[in-house]
């Protein structure tokens, strides 16, 4: 499964990358029902990983490298394991130890029904009935991903406390954030009323009439309906929070997994007393369409203008299909939620170009920009995983009719000749596998084979990030140059000086006269910028 040992020998390369901070998904000890997202202990790292040891080793040197570290908080529920559930689970109805989850009596002559209409994100009810001492059916606990993930009360101050000290506890190690998993989903509406609208993680969209709002990527409706997303009882938690971290010396932020649209009630995460950066997902959803992607730019630009503060762009994270994948479907501004053999193959090439030039967009925006493992490497989706690989809850719960996230979490091919591509220091032992397998195709994008060759993604993403922190351009700012034209296919815009230059249409573009070309995407010919191709452009030298 890689481990912590195995993050601190890979630190140099993300120095070279050129990033400046490390984001950790969940170490701690777990079941790993969701991947870690279940957690046991907050403050032990899990043994499958290494130590707590290891983890201030690997922190230690990720500072002396000059990289931060965010670790992944989990606030929203816990595992059933936890000590907590476990407690719960043995008191009685209205007890202390229940208080601190959501335990309901069902509805029904003898408490049969679910306490309400509720569905988990991951498919099926949201609730799960306990069984008493005696063998008896008991109250239902509130779930709203899988069953094994019970979901805290957070109107228990008790609740509140102990997330604080899991925050101090991580602070006093040394670590420089938190990414803040569920952010919008803490506190529910009271009265846990009924909703009959559907609520998606990984598409940030609901199904309810008619739709409120239009956006690009989203899904024309507005989150703030679902009584267990984005109530405005969660910003109280982040007020509180921002005031603990500024206890602490140094650079200390939260960046929010907030699937929230419009982009102004994103914003509101971001406030000057609440968190610093909030994921940007409606230009993840926007997909590789002109028109959808400005939009998506100016709105998310000016939506965080309105608070002073930076928009945090992402193109893939590991609950998304890859976006070299999802770029090479024949609708790229689609979403699957997961790929499998049976379902519409994307074409590798013309996705992989696409992702190339999303990134320059990307890097080249004002904010703060995210790269998801593997990016660098144009590593696609795994498409043809077999079922009996498949480990989302997700997948299970809704009977195979959403793929899951299985296929974008794959681990890295470091070495093409190597066993499991060098995922692990030594190759698998004893003719284990990585924990998922990877397909024949990650052979050709081991990041052994593409470091030092011009051209290589890898390569392209070194020299991109490099000139990103050049020229300033995560501290700068958006223009749309003479040259935009979304309606025929072209994204253009300046910052600090460069000119951005994408073309989404059918032809080749001529590069404008007065610039240089410093990098692109794809190579230039005649001065054409190719089709589904990205440039940096700067002022020629009088």
């Amino acid at each position: 499964m890689g481990d912590i040992p195995g993050i601190t020998q890979q630190l140099p390369y993300l120095r070279k990358l050129g990033v400046d901070a490390v984001w950790l998904s969940p170490f701690y000890k777990s079941p790993q029902a969701d991947a870690g997202y279940d957690v046991a202990d907050y403050r032990l790292v899990d043994q499958r990983f290494g130590s707590n040891e290891d983890f201030d080793h690997m922190l230690e040197t990720a500072h002396g490298l000059g990289l931060k570290v965010i670790v992944d908080l989990v606030p929203n529920h816990t595992s059933d394991e936890h000590a907590w559930f476990q407690e719960a689970l043995a008191a009685a109805p209205g007890s202390r130890e229940r208080e601190r989850y959501i335990f309901r009596p069902g509805k029904g002559e003898n408490g049969e029904q679910e306490p309400n209409n509720w569905n988990s994100i991951f498919g099926g009810p949201a609730w799960t009935r306990t069984t008493n001492p005696d063998g008896t059916p008991g109250e239902w606990y509130l779930h709203l991903f899988d069953t094994k993930q019970p979901d805290l009360n957070w109107e228990n101050e008790e609740v509140r406390e102990e997330m604080r000290s899991v925050l101090r506890f991580w602070l006093d190690k040394g670590v420089d954030g938190f990414r803040v998993d569920v952010a919008h989903g803490m506190i529910k509406a009271k009265g846990l009323p009924d909703w009959e609208g559907a609520a998606a993680m990984v598409e940030g969209s609901i199904s309810e009439g008619e739709a409120t709002h239009e956006s690009p990527g989203g899904s024309g409706q507005d989150l703030s309906k679902a009584p267990f997303f984005d109530q405005d009882g969660v910003h109280e938690i982040y007020r509180d929070w921002h005031q603990l971290l500024a206890e602490y010396s140094g650079d200390r932020m939260l960046v929010a997994e907030a699937w929230v649209e419009p982009a102004e009630r994103l914003a509101r995460y971001v406030r000057p007393d609440e968190m610093q950066q909030a994921f940007n997902f409606d230009f993840l959803l926007a997909g590789w369409d002109a028109e959808r992607l400005a939009h998506s730019i100016d709105s998310s630009i000016e939506a965080v203008a309105a608070v002073g503060a930076p928009v945090t762009w992402v193109l893939s994270n590991h609950d998304t299909v890859r976006h070299p994948s999802r770029f090479g479907l024949k609708d790229p501004t689609t979403f699957p939620k997961g790929i499998a053999a049976e379902d519409e193959q994307p074409d590798a090439a013309l996705g992989l170009a696409r992702a190339r030039a999303a990134t320059l967009v990307e890097f080249a925006l004002p904010g703060s920009a995210y790269v998801y493992q593997g990016e660098e490497l144009g590593l696609p989706e795994h498409t043809t995983l077999p079922a009996e690989a498949r480990q989302d809850p997700a997948f299970f719960r809704t009977g195979g009719a959403e793929r899951g996230r299985d296929g974008c979490r794959v681990p890295l091919p470091w070495t093409a000749s190597a066993p499991g591509y060098g995922f692990s220091l030594n190759g698998p032992q004893d003719g284990a596998q990585p924990w998922l397998p990877q397909p024949a195709a990650f052979a050709d994008h081991a990041a052994d084979v593409q470091d030092g060759v011009d051209g290589s993604t890898l390569e392209l993403y070194r020299a991109a990030l490099a000139f990103r922190r050049e020229h300033s351009l995560g501290r700068g700012s958006h223009l749309w140059s003479a040259a935009h034209n979304p309606e025929r296919g072209v994204v253009a815009f300046l910052n600090n000086g460069v000119l951005v230059l994408t073309n989404m249409s059918e032809a080749g573009i001529a590069l404008p006269s007065g610039f240089a070309l410093v990098l692109s995407s794809a190579p230039v010919q005649d001065g054409l910028l190719p089709s589904d191709a990205t440039a940096y452009l700067v002022p020629e030298k009088a």
